[in-house]
C-alpha cells in the first residue's frame, strides 16, 4: 500500500474519532485551538514526499511515526479551551466611520458603516464574509448598518460597501492583504442592523462561525468552508429562508424555529447526521411533520465530505 494513502487514512481516522467522541459528549474539542499549527501538515507532506520517492521502509515508519505524534499533540491541544490573546474589555465601536487599517502593530481594529433608512438601497443587504483562520461571532444589533471589532493576531480586515440594483446594498468584510486567507488567527465580533433583509455569504478555509440570526430577517445564508465549526440559528420573520452549507471537514449545527416547517437535503457522504424532530423521506431528504402546512419554511442543503451535521428545532 502506498505511504500517502496510509497517512491520509490515519488523518481521516483521527478526524472521525474526534468528531465521534465530541458527538457523544466524551470530549470538548476546540478546532480554533489547533488552527495556528496548520504549517505542521506542510512539514508532514514534505516528509511524505521525500520518503515516498525513496520507497524506504524505515522512511515510511518515520513518516507515520511523525504523523501519529503530531496528531496526538493536536488531540491534546484541541481540548484546551481557547483563550483570548487580546484584551476584549472595550465595548464594540458603533460609530459611523469606516476604517480599513491594515497595520500589523495594532491589536484591535474597528469597522463600521452607517445605516441610511431613507436610502433606496436600505431594504436588502448582501453581506460577503471571508477570512481564513478566523472566528466570527454575531454579538447582536446595532444602529449602524454593520459594525465589527477585529481582535488581531494575524492580518487586518477591510469593510467595503457598494450599491447594487433593485434596492440592494452589497457589503464585503474580508481579510486584507494579498490573499483572503492571509495569516489568520483573528477574532471578529459583528453587529448587524435588524431592519434590512439580509443575505449572508461566508467563504473560508478554516475557521469558526457563531451567528444567532433569530432576531434578523434572513432570506439566505450560505457557507462554504474547509475545516470549520459552524453554529447558526435562524428566525421566522420571512416566509422562506434558505440555508446552504458546503464543507470539507466541519462541525455544523443549525437551529430552526419550531413554528417553521423545514426540509433538509443532505448530500453528506461519510458524514454523521443528527436531525432531531425530522422524518426521513429518502436517503437524502428529511422533513418536519408540519412542513406542508407551515406558513414559514426553512430549506437546508448540506454538501459535505467528512463532517458532523446537526439540525435542531427551538
Amino acid at each position: 500500500m502506498k505511504l500517502d494513502k496510509v497517512m491520509w487514512g490515519i488523518v481521516l481516522l483521527f478526524i472521525g474519532v474526534v468528531l465521534l467522541l465530541e458527538n457523544f459528549g466524551v470530549i470538548d474539542f476546540y478546532w480554533r485551538s489547533v488552527w495556528r499549527f496548520w504549517p505542521i501538515f506542510l512539514i508532514i507532506a514534505g516528509v511524505n514526499i521525500l520518503f515516498n520517492k525513496s520507497r524506504s521502509q524505515v522512511g515510511a515508519i518515520v513518516s507515520i511515526g511523525i504523523l501519529v505524534i503530531t496528531l496526538c499533540l493536536l488531540f491534546i491541544k484541541g481540548q484546551e479551551r481557547p483563550g483570548n490573546q487580546i484584551s476584549r474589555n472595550q465595548p464594540l465601536y458603533d460609530g459611523h466611520a469606516e476604517s480599513d487599517s491594515t497595520s500589523e502593530e495594532i491589536d484591535e481594529q474597528h469597522l463600521a458603516l452607517p445605516y441610511l433608512p431613507h436610502s433606496s438601497n436600505a431594504k436588502k443587504v448582501v453581506l460577503n464574509i471571508s477570512g481564513g483562520g478566523t472566528s466570527f461571532e454575531l454579538k447582536g444589533k446595532t444602529d449602524s448598518l454593520i459594525s465589527a471589532a477585529v481582535y488581531k493576531t494575524g492580518g487586518g480586515f477591510m469593510l467595503t460597501k457598494s450599491e447594487g440594483r433593485d434596492s440592494i446594498t452589497n457589503l464585503e468584510l474580508r481579510m486584507s492583504g494579498k490573499s483572503k486567507w492571509n495569516t489568520g488567527g483573528n477574532e471578529v465580533d459583528v453587529l448587524l442592523n435588524s431592519n434590512p433583509i439580509w443575505e449572508i455569504h461566508v467563504n473560508m478555509g478554516a475557521g469558526e462561525v457563531d451567528f444567532d440570526l433569530s432576531d434578523y430577517k434572513v432570506r439566505e445564508f450560505n457557507f462554504d468552508g474547509g475545516a470549520a465549526a459552524l453554529d447558526v440559528k435562524v428566525g421566522s420573520f420571512l416566509p422562506i429562508t434558505d440555508v446552504n452549507v458546503k464543507t470539507g471537514i466541519a462541525d455544523v449545527k443549525i437551529a430552526v424555529p419550531a413554528a417553521s416547517g423545514c426540509r433538509i437535503t443532505a448530500k453528506t457522504g461519510l458524514s454523521s447526521k443528527e436531525f432531531t424532530g425530522f422524518t426521513k423521506l429518502d436517503n437524502n431528504t428529511y422533513e418536519t411533520p408540519d412542513y406542508k402546512t407551515a406558513k414559514n419554511k426553512v430549506f437546508i442543503v448540506f454538501d459535505g465530505g467528512l463532517s458532523s451535521f446537526q439540525v435542531n428545532r427551538y
